[in-house]
């Protein structure tokens, strides 16, 4: 209709005053919506958040959130782990981060400080050396493909404004591929580096991609598309889409420029293009380049081929969290919550050479209904497992499981730096919870 949801969030004390800035509800088009706001100030007895259909309260509105209530750069880390955990409703289980555990009951520092900078050399290394300790974070680079470490700079530093962090020392693989490929049972055997992206035939540690990560912390600060403004634009309702899949994207991977020309082939099926040229340029004459298409767009079509790019494609959770049916081409990579999805229930899957594409999508056409349910039940799983505090859980649970496994202290090595906290000289913040460390006196 045309009354519009209005939310109205404000001090709980009409002595404090913050800038809150709050957008317009996101409709998910399935009755539900989502309601993003994003602090420019704290305070301390906390916030009304008021959802208001015309004038009416709805949906058990006004909430109130108990203070102290901190924005973003507030340095003000909760000290006890397990209050924050409990409020925070961390699952008590990731089983992807058991899994990745399994090889390395005890982590041995000592041969790390041998092997790993003597393995991934200045020359070609992507790596990270970090500890923390006191809740500072500390870090020196080995290689010249480390300009990624922005981003994981950024999501430990915001991690523990809000947690007081274990203290750990650990290496972080800032490059697209895995890196650790021994078996437990080889002499020497493995060692945890933790990486973005697993495959089934490495042992690397997975964290949530720094795209997740990222397109989370700048949520409504950056124009970049982010997990929840992805809910809200899903494209026209499911029986209004193009009956057609989609493929848009770099050429990272043979199969991509292979996908091309099956869209050559069979245009009434599939809408497939390159939008950049840098792997297979001697290509771009015969199968051409697309111009670039807003992700929204993606989602007139009802299907989306997924194919790998160097690695996992890291669209895979936008899509999913989509209303199309995706169609997933089989791979050895995974990212942190594949773990929690099925084939059949969540995506169709796609034999890895791509022989099967058409069929699938033949399937599809002819099943629209169990397509349809496949696609709404692969966005309710995207849903719940990429919600912001899951990435904040997950990395929580990587540093604690890591950190409990240390056969010695983490310290801090030569060459190794301070990654300062960002000041908050635009919202000023004194922490309600903290008491100071006898450092900060």
């Amino acid at each position: 209709g045309r009354t519009q949801f209005r939310v109205v969030i404000k001090a709980l004390s009409p002595k404090e005053g913050t800038r809150i800035y709050t957008p317009q509800p996101l409709d998910r088009n399935d009755g539900t919506f989502l309601m993003r706001y994003r602090m420019y100030g704290s305070v301390t007895k906390g916030l009304k958040i008021e959802i208001l259909y015309g004038d009416q309260h709805v949906a058990q509105s006004p909430y109130i959130l108990k203070g102290p209530v901190y924005h973003e750069y507030c340095d003000c880390p909760e000290e006890d782990p397990e209050v924050w955990q409990d409020v925070m409703s961390c699952p008590s289980q990731e089983p992807q981060i058991t899994e990745d555990f399994v090889s390395f009951p005890t982590i041995d520092l000592q041969r790390m400080l041998k092997e790993i900078p003597a393995k991934f050399s200045q020359s070609r290394g992507a790596i990270v050396h970090y500890t923390i300790l006191s809740n500072r974070i500390y870090r020196r680079s080995l290689g010249k493909y480390t300009d990624f470490k922005m981003f994981s700079d950024e999501m430990f530093l915001s991690l523990a404004r809000k947690v007081r962090l274990p203290d750990v020392e650990f290496y972080l693989n800032v490059g697209d591929w895995p890196v650790e490929y021994r078996k437990a049972n080889d002499t020497p055997g493995p060692i945890p580096v933790i990486s973005w992206c697993g495959s089934v035939d490495s042992r690397d540690i997975v964290l949530p991609t720094y795209d997740v990560t990222h397109s989370t912390l700048e949520t409504l600060r950056g124009v970049t598309n982010d997990l929840l403004s992805i809910q809200g634009n899903t494209g026209p309702l499911w029986e209004n889409k193009t009956e057609q899949a989609l493929f848009r994207g770099r050429d990272s991977r043979e199969e991509r420029l292979h996908l091309v020309k099956l869209s050559k082939e069979n245009p009434e099926l599939l809408d497939a293009g390159i939008t950049g040229y840098f792997f297979f340029r001697e290509k771009e004459k015969e199968l051409g380049k697309v111009q670039l298409m807003g992700f929204f767009d993606f989602f007139k079509y009802k299907y989306q081929v997924n194919v790998d790019g160097t690695v996992a494609a890291y669209r895979f959770p936008y899509l999913l969290l989509g209303d199309s049916l995706v169609l997933k081409q089989d791979s050895k990579y995974y990212e942190h919550f594949y773990i929690g999805l099925k084939p059949w229930k969540h995506y169709v899957p796609v034999k890895r050479n791509l022989e099967d594409l058409l069929e699938k999508i033949k399937w599809a056409k002819e099943n629209d209904e169990e397509a349809r349910k496949i696609a709404k039940e692969g966005q309710l799983m995207a849903r719940e497992l990429l919600q912001p505090y899951r990435f904040y859980c997950y990395y929580y649970k990587v540093l604690q499981k890591y950190a409990e496994r240390q056969a010695s202290k983490p310290e801090i090595r030569d060459g190794m730096e301070l990654v300062p906290q960002p000041d908050d000289r635009d919202s000023v913040c004194s922490c309600h919870r903290k008491k100071p460390l006898r450092e900060d006196l």
